[in-house]
C-alpha cells in the first residue's frame, strides 16, 4: 500500500492534500513585550462553549499547515471552539522583533495561554501541538504549564534535539531539512526590510547574522538561534531545550503521539516508559513525519483528526 511508505505519508498532506474548507476569522495580538503575533479562530464562539482547542504548529509552519486547517475543520464540524496560533513571523506576516522562536522557548506559551485565560476565564484551553511546536508544548508543560490548562495533546515532537539534527543529515531525510532551511532563512531576509522600517535596532540584530554557508540544522542553530537567544553554541542549545529529559516532570495529562517511522528522528527518539511521567501516554504507530495517513490514496483518511478529538472529548 502506498501510506506503508514513510516518505509518502510525511509528503502526502503538504504535497497532495485537497483541504476542507473551514469559516475562519483572523485576529492581531500583542505580547508583552511589544511583539504581535496572529489568531485564526474557527468553530462557535468561545462565549457559548466550555472549552477551546489551542492548536500550535511546527517549524516554518503556520495557520495555513494542512494539519491545522484539517483539524481545525473537523472541530468545527464537530462544534468544538478552536484557535491556531500563528507563531512570531509566521504565515507571511514578519513580526516586530528579531527573535521568533526555538525548540524550548516557551515565554510566548506563557503570553498566549494568560492572554486568553484573560480574556475568557471559565474556558478550559486545550492545546494541540505538532513537531517544534510540540516541543515547545511539552517544555511549557514540564514547567507547571497553566492551570487553565487540563489536558494536552503532542505529535511527533523531536524529544532529542541532537539526535533529530544529526537523523536529518541521512539520506532522503536531508531533502526536508534543505528544505525547511530554505524557508527559515527566507523567512528573515523577508523580515528584514519589515524591521529596518519598524524597529532599525531589531534589524541590526538580523544584519550582524552570517545567513550565508547554512547548510544543516546545526549551521542554522549556532549562525542564528544562537546569537538570538542567548545560548552559547548548538550543543548547549541541544541540552537546555530537549524535551525527553523533562517529561518525567509534566503533571498535565498528555497524550504523546510519536511515529516509529518518522524521517526526522532516529528511533531512539520515542521514550521508554520509565522516562515518562504517570501523566503522559504515549501512542506510537507508523506515519511519518505529522502523517497518519489511512485509506487509499482517492479517499484518504486522517487518523489524527479522529485520534485527537477522541482523547479531547473528556474535556470538551
Amino acid at each position: 500500500m502506498i501510506f506503508d511508505n514513510a516518505h509518502v505519508q510525511t509528503l502526502w498532506g503538504p504535497q497532495f492534500r485537497r483541504l476542507p474548507t473551514v469559516l475562519r476569522t483572523l485576529e492581531k495580538n500583542d505580547f508583552q513585550d511589544g511583539d504581535h503575533y496572529w489568531l485564526h479562530w474557527a468553530g462557535p464562539s468561545p462565549e457559548t462553549v466550555s472549552a477551546l482547542v489551542v492548536v500550535l504548529h511546527g517549524l516554518s509552519g503556520s495557520s495555513e499547515s494542512q494539519y491545522v486547517v484539517g483539524l481545525q475543520s473537523i472541530l468545527s464540524q464537530q462544534g468544538v471552539a478552536s484557535v491556531a496560533v500563528n507563531f512570531r513571523g509566521a504565515g507571511g506576516r514578519p513580526n516586530d522583533k528579531a527573535r521568533a522562536y526555538h525548540s524550548g522557548e516557551t515565554r510566548d506559551y506563557h503570553d498566549v495561554f494568560s492572554a486568553l485565560h484573560a480574556r475568557y476565564p471559565t474556558l478550559k484551553l486545550l492545546p494541540v501541538a505538532y513537531s517544534l511546536g510540540g516541543s515547545r508544548l511539552l517544555n511549557y508543560l514540564s514547567e507547571g504549564g497553566h492551570p487553565a490548562v487540563p489536558a494536552a495533546v503532542s505529535v511527533c515532537v523531536p524529544l532529542d534535539l541532537a539526535g533529530c539534527e544529526a537523523r536529518l543529515n541521512q539520506g532522503f531525510s536531508k531533502v526536508y531539512r534543505n528544505h525547511l532551511i530554505q524557508e527559515l532563512i527566507e523567512g528573515y531576509r523577508i523580515k528584514l526590510p519589515h524591521l529596518q522600517l519598524v524597529a532599525p535596532a531589531e534589524a541590526e540584530k538580523i544584519e550582524a547574522l552570517d545567513l550565508s554557508g547554512i547548510v544543516t540544522f546545526r549551521d542554522y542553530d549556532n549562525g542564528i538561534i544562537c546569537p538570538l537567544f542567548g545560548f552559547a553554541d548548538a550543543d548547549e542549545y541541544y541540552a537546555t531545550c530537549s524535551a525527553k529529559p523533562k517529561l518525567k516532570r509534566i503533571n498535565t495529562p498528555t497524550l504523546m503521539i510519536q511515529a516509529s517511522d518518522d524521517p526526522f528522528m532516529p528511533p531512539s527518539t520515542v521514550p521508554r516508559p520509565d522516562e515518562l511521567s504517570e501523566a503522559v501516554t504515549l501512542e506510537v504507530r507508523t506515519g511519518g513525519h505529522v502523517g497518519f495517513v489511512q485509506g487509499l490514496p482517492w479517499r484518504p483518511r486522517y487518523w489524527l483528526e479522529r485520534r485527537i478529538p477522541e482523547f479531547l472529548a473528556a474535556w470538551l
